[in-house]
This record gives C-alpha cells, sequence and structure tokens, in this order.
C-alpha cells in the first residue's frame, strides 16, 4: 500500500491539522479534533452539527461555514465519533436557540449520537436529531437496520444550513429535515474498491469486466456483483433502481425534548413519479475522473427527460466519497419552490461557495 500518510495512527489528526491550517475560517479543536465555524456560536441561530466517520471528504467538515454546518465531528477513518466529541461540539456552537445534528444511518452513528443527545438534553441544551436513510440498494446491511445513509446527507446540510440562516426553529427544522429526507433516493456503484490505511489492501476484489451495483460509502455490499458493459447500461440501471425502489416505511426514533425519551414515529416515502421536479448530485467516490462524471450526468438527463422528470439543479464532483474507491453514487431529490430557494441561497464553506 502507498498512501500520503505517516503513521496509520496519526491520520486523523494530522490531515484536520492541515485542513484547518488551509482554512482559517474554520476552527479545529484539538483537545477532541472536532471543529467548528470561528465565529461559532452564531447569536439567535439553531446550530447545526454533523459528523462520522472520515474517509468521506469533503463531507462533513468541508461543510462548514455559513449557510451549513455550524460544527463537524469526524471519527477515525470509517469510525463513527465519540458521544464525548459530539458533547463537546454541541456545546460550543449552541447560541441558546438548541443544536440540530444530522446523523447519517449507521448504527455506530446512530448509537453515538442518541448518546449525546441524552447527555446533551441533561444538560440543558435543546437538542434534536434528523436520521438520514436515502440508500435505496439495501434495506439492511453490515452497517446498519434500515438503508444506509449517504449523499443525501450533503443536500440536506446545504437546505437546512439556509433555513437556519433565515431564521427557522428548532422544531421547524427538524419538520423539514424529514421532509427533504423523506424525498431523497441515492445508489451508488464501485468499479474498484478502496483500500482503508490500517487494512493496507483493497476492501474487495472485482474481476475487470464486473462491478458492485448498490455498494455502500464504506465498502460495504449492495444489492449484487453485475457484469460492467458500458457507461449508458450502468447509469440506466442505476436510475431504475432509483425509480424502482423509491417507496419506503419505517419506523424512525425522535427525541422528544418535552419528556426526554425516544419515541417511535412512523414515516414513509414515496417514490419519485412523472412530473416531479429534482435536484440531481453525481457524485464521485473517490478516484473518478471529473470528465467521466459529466459522462454520467449527460446520460442521467437522458433518463430523467424520458421519465418526466425536471432536473432543477444538479451539482457533479466529490462531495461523499469513499477514500480511493473508483465509483459514483447517484442522488435524485424531489423539490419544491421553497427547497430551491434554501438550495439558491448564499452558502461558504471549504467545500461549497456560492
Amino acid at each position: 500500500m502507498k498512501k500520503l500518510i505517516n503513521r496509520v495512527d496519526d491520520v486523523l489528526s494530522e490531515q484536520l491539522q492541515g485542513f484547518a491550517k488551509a482554512h482559517p475560517e474554520i476552527k479545529l479543536h484539538p483537545s477532541s479534533f472536532y471543529v467548528t465555524r470561528k465565529d461559532a456560536p452564531v447569536k439567535g441561530k439553531v446550530a447545526l452539527l454533523s459528523g462520522g466517520g472520515s474517509g468521506h471528504e469533503p463531507m462533513h467538515a468541508g461543510f462548514v461555514g455559513k449557510g451549513m454546518l455550524d460544527g463537524a465531528c469526524p471519527g477515525e477513518i470509517f469510525t463513527s465519533p465519540t458521544p464525548d466529541k459530539m458533547y463537546d461540539c454541541a456545546k460550543e456552537i449552541d447560541s441558546g436557540e438548541g443544536v440540530l445534528m444530522i446523523v447519517k444511518n449507521y448504527t455506530g452513528d446512530v448509537l453515538n449520537f442518541e448518546t449525546a443527545t441524552e447527555l446533551l438534553h441533561d444538560d440543558g441544551v435543546k437538542i434534536a436529531t434528523v436520521l438520514v436513510d436515502d440508500d435505496v440498494a439495501v434495506k439492511d446491511s453490515l452497517y446498519t437496520a434500515g438503508r444506509r445513509g449517504v449523499a443525501n446527507t450533503v443536500l440536506i446540510e446545504k437546505l437546512l444550513g439556509a433555513a437556519a440562516e433565515r431564521g427557522d426553529s428548532l422544531d421547524e427544522l427538524v419538520k423539514l429535515g424529514h421532509h427533504i429526507n423523506n424525498n431523497g433516493f441515492s445508489i451508488g456503484i464501485a468499479l474498484e474498491a478502496c483500500t482503508v490505511p490500517a487494512a493496507g489492501k483493497p476492501s474487495f476484489t472485482l474481476p475487470e469486466n464486473e462491478m458492485e451495483f448498490g455498494v455502500g460509502i464504506h465498502g460495504e455490499p449492495g444489492i449484487d456483483r453485475r457484469k460492467f458493459t458500458s457507461l449508458n447500461d450502468t447509469v440506466d440501471a442505476m436510475f431504475n433502481t432509483l425509480i424502482e425502489n423509491g417507496h419506503y416505511q419505517r419506523v424512525i426514533r425522535n427525541w422528544d425534548r418535552e419528556n426526554g425519551t425516544w419515541i417511535d414515529d412512523e414515516q414513509e416515502k414515496q417514490p419519485l413519479e412523472s412530473g416531479d421536479r429534482v435536484i440531481v448530485l453525481v457524485n464521485n467516490l473517490g478516484a473518478t475522473p471529473q470528465s467521466e462524471l459529466y459522462g454520467v450526468y449527460n446520460r442521467l438527463t437522458q433518463c430523467c427527460e424520458k421519465f418526466g422528470l425536471t432536473i432543477e439543479r444538479s451539482l457533479i464532483g466529490s462531495y461523499c466519497t469513499s477514500l480511493d474507491m473508483s465509483g459514483i453514487s447517484i442522488t435524485l431529490l424531489k423539490v419544491d419552490n421553497e427547497l430551491l430557494t434554501l438550495w439558491d441561497a448564499p452558502v461558504n464553506t471549504p467545500a461549497m461557495v456560492k
């Protein structure tokens, strides 16, 4: 294995130090290794916090800044951050209006964010969570109970970040977060696996003519292994899978701030239909050239037009990666005028500026 690292144990600390030095508007808290906006807490504003294992850069630290997150908690590579790190970060960014934690649906993340939620509630912080589960590839996996949370997290962080900047309350943000999550759908494929530094070898091997269809962002398997034939065939299969697996009913645990307990909330996703308007994200999983991403987007526009979807906005690039995995993911998010207004709102973070 050849990687630009020193010791495996120092990967997170050295990379975060470099990240903070490159972006002086970001503050690194070296005692726990989390990052915040340098101007946090922002008076009169609900704070947004997210996090998860490293290896998915620029998510999440790259989305800390005006119009998106107030803080991010990176764990070691593909490993959830600890509850004490989340607790410290939330306390640092809380202005008194509350903290909303955006959680990808992975067992470790969910358990640790739930523990942090309970600790913060006991300490008097107004706290809430929004769970992201947009991956249509599997219902359960090695890492989750239910669908995985993947690249729609980026869109949720942008939209909720804009809503928080305009002054939405904590309860309003929770409601909006559930709405966005229930209208977002993602799927990924891998042509080659990623290499985790601690393992020193690829997570799996693929013959030259095969792909992992429905791969997870940690390299976990998806629906099956399929023959790789062409760009068009691959995008067509991904698009059809997104459409055919849109309906999804499940129970999500939400935090009841009044009673200090978790409550079960049954929620449902409805499939995309002809006539819907969407934001499209074509996401590089790590080692796919930008030029190939545009080839994917070209075919995807044809799929959307044929089915009857109107693409209102698009995002093409590296946003939710899996180290050096060769592959892509596609996210389709159904939107209305309000969400488009939030999408167009100003944002200024290391990885997203407009």
